[in-house]
């Protein structure tokens, strides 16, 4: 509707649209006002690229973006943190055996003379590796698992969810247990894929239901009828559309891979000497002499822990938030 000079009015300013009112109409109600703000932002929105759409929904996220800074703080302090110290993670010092923190050691040292500062960032930087390493092998391999089973169905459904139904039941507790000591001369890489074997199986179940619903689209069938392979559709079509729940996978599983390695190390059956992780630090401090006294053996590595943890958690709580379309809090 046009409007002239005589019939203008006042102007209502939403934001980055502006209603012009006529002085013989009624200015807008406020759900009209929102309803325009909603329309407008969606305009916004839809010339806005999928990533820095997300991008921009991740910043708004103040407990995510919390977690990222703090995340980096970590791995610059274990990455950077061992260089600052003149000491090395093997070496003894012969005159300070279990002593508190001091000018020469920051965190104290152990019972044996390393210093404890170097050894819980090399034990972070494990830590680390090992979370990293799992959770991403592990959603690959329920990526894959769960995309082919709901794919082809049938048989190959049928076999594939044996299968995961028998992992999904087998103690893996007691199999790490078992195994792990066995492979001290080993890299902790082969301790992080054996993390990664026994966690995937929940996440191929959630990619199977999906995959049920997304070779029926339109795009799914139109590639069949084109003739393309079924590896390039799951590739090229069914998992890129689902890409939001592997990559909340992929962090809600770095936590759970660390914690997991740091249970089984704090009972001797994850990380092998010579290696060390935030894992035997902490169950090497609590089964010595007197952990009551020698605290700084156990909670440096505890804090470590625990704020790595918090990080990831809190990443991966805002991830799932940002790649959620339909979630209302990008609009907190």
């Amino acid at each position: 509707m046009t409007l002239n000079k005589e019939e203008q009015g006042t102007v209502q300013n939403t934001d980055d649209v502006i209603v012009p009112v006529s002085s013989g109409m009624s200015p807008l109600s406020d759900i009209e006002l929102v309803q325009v703000e909603q329309s407008t932002r969606q305009g916004r929105e839809r010339n806005i690229s999928r990533g820095r759409l997300v991008l921009k929904r991740l910043l708004r996220k103040k407990l995510a973006v919390f977690g990222m800074f703090m995340l980096l703080a970590e791995i610059l302090l274990a990455f950077v943190g061992p260089s600052l110290s003149k000491w090395g993670v093997t070496d003894i010092d012969p005159l300070n055996f279990g002593n508190g923190p001091s000018g020469s050691h920051w965190w104290g040292t152990d019972p044996q003379g390393h210093d404890t500062f170097v050894q819980t960032m090399s034990g972070t930087q494990k830590s680390l590796f090992v979370g990293l390493i799992a959770a991403v092998v592990s959603t690959a391999v329920a990526a894959v698992v769960g995309s082919f089973a709901g794919y082809f169905g049938k048989t190959i459904d049928n076999a594939l969810m044996w299968f995961v139904n028998l992992m999904m039941v087998v103690p893996s507790f007691l199999i790490l247990a078992i195994i792990s000591p066995r492979l001290r001369t080993a890299s902790f890489l082969v301790f992080a894929l054996l993390l990664a074997a026994f966690t995937w199986m929940l996440t191929a179940r959630v990619v199977r239901g999906l995959t049920f619903s997304l070779r029926e689209r339109e795009f799914v069938q139109a590639a069949k009828f084109m003739g393309v392979p079924a590896w390039r559709i799951i590739t090229r079509h069914i998992l890129p559309n689902m890409a939001s729940l592997l990559i909340v996978d992929v962090t809600v599983n770095v936590s759970g891979t660390i914690l997991a390695e740091t249970g089984l190390s704090y009972f001797g059956f994850g990380v092998q000497p010579p290696n060390v992780s935030l894992g035997t630090l902490i169950g090497d401090a609590t089964h010595g002499p007197d952990p009551t006294f020698q605290t700084w053996l156990w909670i440096y590595p505890g804090l470590m822990l625990i704020a790595l943890v918090l990080s990831v958690n809190f990443i991966g709580d805002g991830l799932r938030d940002a790649l959620d379309a339909t979630s209302s809090s990008d609009r907190d």
